[in-house]
């Protein structure tokens, strides 16, 4: 029904040895957020003469893959009154490539499908729940061939079709420090236009999720003409419409090129046609003139730690972590460890030491004695951020805790996450913005992400969305880097567990490979640009090309388990 020319790829692989998204996955209900190019895509062909009624149908559905604009070839599936009114630039559906068009009688056509999810006219991606997506068309007889006479406005794409048409590319905003760009997914058709879309999408401020515990330095401006490109320079003209927003033109700055850096080369910004003044930084700016924010940016010292035994180790050789936490003397049973990316120290250790049913946080500087802060009848692994200077946890499943610098606990209100049902897992992203939760439901456990909202003294965590409902019996979470996860999961085909990636907003979820691995992972740590730690049959092991190995290269594996990096 169609030829295609051109196609233009949109998942970034997360991880080494990731696999496509299974076919299962809930389907995708996505918006057309940028013009597309004429000359770049998919291009179908008009109806046959003499289609069926399954046939039209069909063919309107891989119409709508075309990249050109105005979808005039899917028109023509039409009747004449509804392609003068159809609109191709609404919701787009995005649904499972085995959907079915069915006749339900001679001129009513039911299209059945899975659903993967939805995209507004923001471009921001919401998974869809496990959802049967199913669409009743009405044709009519004109000119003695059979058309489309109810379409709904917006596409419905094929997930492949929508692979090659969009592109995932993060617009970037501030966390509370203002010393990291935070990621927020979005996805663009691909072409010269993306941008002009993305600067107008960080213009219109963050997703809902996130839209609490983020700032937006470009709150209040407008671009004055459409951005530029030119030899990979992008030139962004603003002016300020509103007062309200960031006058500091390195949050603005640093926003805009760590945005558009997937795009192009440098950026220029001016306001009102005049260059902005940031002290240091050259007119045309790149990332490495922002280096400080680097959402994925990791101390040095930030290598890998486990437990063997109860006893705090160091995942490069094993050897015990120093002060008396490395002996053994506390009964770890998990830990967290804070870093400072400006002096690479280690900072804090927080761990749990489990017994007689009862579990007791410890606390106290690396290397050194650890006090008891609260005890629980369980108490979730700690988890820190790189921006801030403290640990959290969670208290017999429902109450979240949060421990500053000063060691003293406080409660953060959490009022949706006792109704999720009992709280097993709780990973903080690396800058501290979401939050990853595996709560406990009728079908083991399930994963969700909520965000962290800072106001004055008070923390709340907010807005917990479902990201993989397709995935059950959730064992372990960790953030791959400030956009994506790392998920040990069931997989009911194999009756194990199994690791997958998936980005922060749903899409892309994949597994990752066993290779190399023992048994069945049990848990997971993961850090940006270190390699995932499982534990494994009561062994430690890193992904390395492709493959799990042993965490000493050319030994053999060393037992341990609850794997951490700091942060």
């Amino acid at each position: 029904m169609r030829a295609r020319a051109g196609c233009v790829a949109v998942l970034l692989a997360l991880l080494t040895g990731c696999t496509t998204v299974p076919t299962s996955s809930p389907t995708v209900q996505i918006t057309q957020v940028a013009d597309p190019p004429s000359d770049v895509g998919i291009e179908a062909l008009p109806p046959e003469a003499g289609a069926s009624p399954e046939e039209v149908v069909r063919g309107f559905v891989e119409a709508m893959a075309s990249t050109t604009r105005n979808h005039p070839v899917a028109r023509q599936y039409l009747t004449t009154e509804a392609a003068d009114t159809w609109s191709d630039t609404g919701s787009v559906t995005v649904i499972s490539s085995d959907y079915a068009p069915v006749a339900t009688d001679g001129s009513t056509v039911e299209i059945t499908a899975q659903l993967v999810g939805t995209v507004d006219g923001q471009g921001v991606f919401t998974v869809g729940a496990e959802q049967v997506f199913t669409r009743t068309s009405t044709l009519v007889q004109e000119d003695g061939e059979w058309r489309i006479a109810d379409p709904v406005d917006g596409l419905v794409l094929l997930e492949p079709d929508f692979s090659r048409t969009y592109d995932q590319v993060s617009a970037y905003f501030l966390d509370p420090t203002g010393t990291r760009v935070v990621p927020d997914p979005r996805f663009f058709v691909g072409g010269g236009n993306q941008p002009t879309s993305l600067v107008d999408r960080l213009i219109a401020g963050p997703s809902t999720a996130i839209a609490a515990g983020v700032a937006n330095p470009l709150l209040g401006y407008e671009l004055r003409s459409n951005v530029v490109v030119e030899r990979q320079v992008a030139t962004v003209d603003l002016t300020r419409t509103e007062p309200g927003g960031d006058d500091d033109a390195s949050a603005l700055s640093a926003q805009l090129v760590w945005s558009l850096d997937p795009l192009v080369r440098a950026v220029r910004i001016r306001i009102d046609g005049e260059p902005v003044d940031v002290p240091g930084v050259p007119d045309e700016q790149s990332v490495d003139d922002w280096a400080g924010l680097d959402p994925d940016s990791v101390p040095v010292s930030s290598v890998g730690h486990y437990l063997s035994s109860g006893a705090l180790r160091v995942a490069t050789d094993g050897s015990a972590a120093p002060g008396p936490a490395g002996t053994g003397v506390y009964g770890l049973t998990s830990a967290a460890i804070t870093a400072d990316g400006r002096s690479d120290a280690l900072g804090q250790l927080a761990a749990v030491s489990g017994n007689g049913g009862q579990a007791t946080l410890l606390y106290g500087p690396y290397g050194g004695d650890l006090a008891p802060l609260l005890s629980a009848t369980t108490l979730t692994p700690p988890t820190s951020a790189a921006t801030r200077p403290e640990v959290w946890t969670v208290r017999d499943g429902v109450e979240v805790i949060r421990v500053p610098a000063s060691g003293a606990p406080q409660t953060v209100a959490a009022t949706t996450l006792a109704g999720q049902g009992p709280t097993t897992q709780f990973r903080l992203s690396p800058d501290g913005v979401r939050a990853a939760v595996v709560v406990s439901g009728a079908d083991g456990g399930e994963l969700l992400v909520g965000t962290v909202v800072r106001s004055d003294d008070q923390v709340a965590l907010r807005d917990l969305r479902s990201v993989a409902p397709a995935l059950s019996q959730v064992v372990d979470v960790a953030w791959r880097n400030a956009g994506s996860l790392v998920v040990l999961a069931g997989d009911a085909a194999e009756d194990s567990t199994v690791p997958y990636s998936v980005s922060v907003d749903g899409w892309g979820l994949s597994t990752v490979t066993l290779s190399g691995l023992p048994s069945q992972p049990t848990a997971v740590a993961a850090a940006p640009s270190r390699a995932p730690l499982v534990s494994a049959g009561g062994t430690l092991w890193q992904l390395v090309g492709g493959t799990w190995s042993t965490l000493v290269r050319g030994a053999g594996p060393l037992p341990g388990e609850a794997p951490l990096y700091p942060l």
